[in-house]
């Protein structure tokens, strides 16, 4: 546990993300089609639904209606999922049950390895997931006549979707490497991610909130990762996307340390 945390992390922790990689795609009928009809059904329940209700929202976003604000937020709820799911439930079943990290520590892989791999697929199952529901969305525009995702956010997208991954997937390994038992992530998934999946700008502005909810939003980073991929669709980006540019990259690095840190500790003892 002494010396740099990270010094031990090497080339060969593409390993583990190549190894999480060939799993997934034996399965991937299975992790395609959640992530293809979940946002189909939020488009048709709450964008075409609910939305047809829903006008008069404040500046900047009184221009446009509730699916185009909804749309874009959708991506960034699955990017969100995609890299807790992962590295919450997904790792504790690989280190505690199926052992798979004791198998590979023996080989020439570090923990850190270890660790930097699974959240470096953590990231992954976020674009992808977000580029699924990403093409969803921009199909669904074509076919209603209301553009949702525009060119230049289909280009965007995927760098924020796998900047997010990275945040979200740390965040995650952090909880795993705190939590006693499978069971036991019911407390952050309750007390933390389902906070957040409501009220970080996803399903409404902040603005219509109380000053202390829009407060609190701000240490979300699904506050700004809603932000940083609805504001360039909309073309009303702005200063505060670089904050929450700045904001994503901060606590992305602040929370791999920890997860290293936390989970080396943890395996080792």
């Amino acid at each position: 546990m002494r010396g740099n945390v990270l010094g031990n992390i090497s080339w060969r922790a593409w390993k583990v993300w190549r190894r999480n990689a060939d799993v997934f795609f034996i399965t991937w009928k299975t992790n395609f089609l959640p992530s293809f009809i979940e946002p189909v059904l939020y488009l048709l329940a709450m964008g075409l639904g609910f939305g047809m209700f829903v006008s008069g929202f404040p500046p900047p976003y009184d221009k446009f209606s509730y699916v185009q604000f909804l749309a874009p937020a959708l991506v960034a709820i699955q990017a969100m999922y995609g890299a807790f799911f992962e590295c919450t439930y997904g790792s504790f079943v690989r280190m505690h049950f199926q052992k798979t990290y004791d198998a590979i520590v023996a080989t020439p892989l570090t923990i850190e390895d270890v660790i930097t791999g699974e959240i470096l697929w953590g990231a992954t199952k976020s674009l992808i997931n977000g580029t699924i529901v990403m093409i969803v969305v921009f199909t669904a525009g074509l076919v209603v006549g209301t553009p949702l995702i525009t060119i230049p956010g289909l280009i965007i997208i995927p760098f924020i979707c796998a900047l997010a991954g990275l945040a979200f997937a740390s965040l995650a390994m952090t909880f795993t490497a705190l939590v006693p038992n499978i069971d036991s992530f019911n407390y952050p998934f309750f007390l933390f991610f389902t906070p957040m999946f409501l009220l970080s700008g996803t399903f409404f502005p902040l603005g219509i909130l109380p000053r202390a909810i829009q407060d609190l939003a701000q240490v979300f980073p699904l506050t700004h990762t809603a932000n940083l991929i609805r504001d360039p669709v909309l073309g009303i980006a702005g200063a505060q996307d670089v904050f929450g540019l700045i904001f994503l990259l901060v606590w992305t690095a602040a929370f791999f340390y920890l997860a290293v840190y936390l989970m080396k500790r943890r395996l080792v003892n």
